[in-house]
């Protein structure tokens, strides 16, 4: 079994994360190193047990009694703690029936081979329960904490297992319909009083954020105004609770784009008022891609001549105005709009007259004019 040790252990973690998505932060988070290596201990222990039987190790008896606590602390449920063991004990069996056809092993020694799985299954399950006990005690007091964990799941999509339910159980707080999260910017510290008692906080992420409970109406929207009280954060749009990660990350989008200048109506900007912007601006590499095809044309110019060209283009397409129109936006004579349109007219030729070339351009050039206008 020793060579099956680091492919099985990449299995039981794949199937942990299939039948308990809410363990995925845990997975990939900073303490993956050491799920990974206890998972890997764990069997290594146990076929040196086979073949060499000797008393547990205190060091691994310590090891998943820690588990068990992290999993009480970051409010995981005991049934799911309990299915993780069942899934590592299904697949440890069946990887050991593979290897013992391949070896011509017989049934009785496969049959005594389970039997020792189990029992040592069932201890490493009694040593994670005690710490989970452990853990539970501690966390009774710690309401903040399991606020946090119930943010954090329902801004990472784990909103479908029946773990969120008994989680905000245990907080007292009402699952809703309808949710909208708050990104706020690094160090923010939000007037707690001034929130409703079920709005959620988590300042503890490297990206604090809110969660708003129900309808975003003119109430929430006064008392988030006051309590954030001039504090830069970005509010995603009202969203169904199984779809909040889209409202998370909307909103973190939004931050990012206040943060560099590229939106401007601050400190508390609204996602729902930005959604074109948000469009156009969060894919700057894809944007590039696009103007660098759809202005090919202008790429001869000298870099004078073709910033006025690509000006003078891109408020024509947006407002499809008269010569008189273009030139009162730009601040040039009319009859300087005619002359550049002739130019563009002869560069891009019938790319102009094309539906699907003028959008993309226009969506290309919309995006440049955010970044060029943006406020340092």
């Amino acid at each position: 079994m020793r060579r099956e040790i680091p492919s099985l252990r990449q299995e039981i973690r794949a199937d942990v994360l299939t039948a308990y998505p809410e363990f995925a932060p845990v997975f990939t988070g900073p303490q993956a190193s050491h799920i990974d290596v206890a998972i890997e201990q764990s069997l290594t222990a146990f076929v040196d047990q086979v073949a060499r039987p000797s008393p547990p190790s205190p060091l691994r008896d310590e090891m998943f009694r820690a588990l068990g606590r992290t999993a009480a602390e970051q409010g995981y449920s005991l049934n799911a703690l309990r299915g993780t063991c069942r899934i590592g004990t299904r697949l440890a069996l069946h990887r050991a029936k593979k290897v013992s056809r391949h070896c011509d092993l017989s049934p009785l020694f496969m049959l005594s081979f389970a039997d020792t799985l189990f029992g040592y299954v069932n201890q490493l399950e009694g040593l994670a329960i005690e710490g989970y006990m452990e853990g539970s005690t501690t966390v009774e007091d710690d309401q903040d904490g399991l606020r946090r964990r119930l943010l954090q799941l329902i801004a990472s999509g784990t909103t479908a297992h029946t773990s969120l339910g008994e989680l905000a159980e245990r907080t007292g707080w009402q699952l809703p319909e309808q949710v909208s999260l708050v990104a706020l910017s690094p160090g923010a510290r939000p007037a707690r009083t001034a929130l409703a008692p079920d709005v959620l906080v988590d300042l503890t992420d490297p990206q604090p954020a809110l969660l708003l409970p129900g309808p975003l109406d003119a109430v929430r929207r006064a008392s988030l105004e006051h309590a954030l009280s001039g504090t830069l954060a970005a509010v995603g749009p009202t969203v169904p609770l199984a779809t909040a990660t889209d409202s998370a990350r909307w909103a973190r989008q939004c931050l990012a784009l206040a943060e560099s200048g590229i939106i401007r109506d601050g400190p508390v900007v609204h996602c729902e008022n930005h959604l074109l912007t948000l469009l156009l601006a969060t894919d700057p590499a894809l944007l590039e891609q696009l103007a660098r095809r759809e202005l090919a044309p202008l790429d001869g110019q000298p870099a004078t001549r073709r910033a006025r060209l690509t000006e003078t283009l891109r408020v024509w397409l947006a407002t499809r105005g008269t010569a008189a129109q273009i030139g009162e936006v730009l601040h040039i004579h009319p009859q300087t709009v005619r002359y550049r349109m002739r130019n563009l007219d002869a560069t891009f030729g019938p790319q102009l007259t094309d539906p699907d070339h003028c959008f993309a351009t226009e969506a290309a050039l919309r995006a440049l004019h955010l970044r060029r206008t943006a406020a340092p």
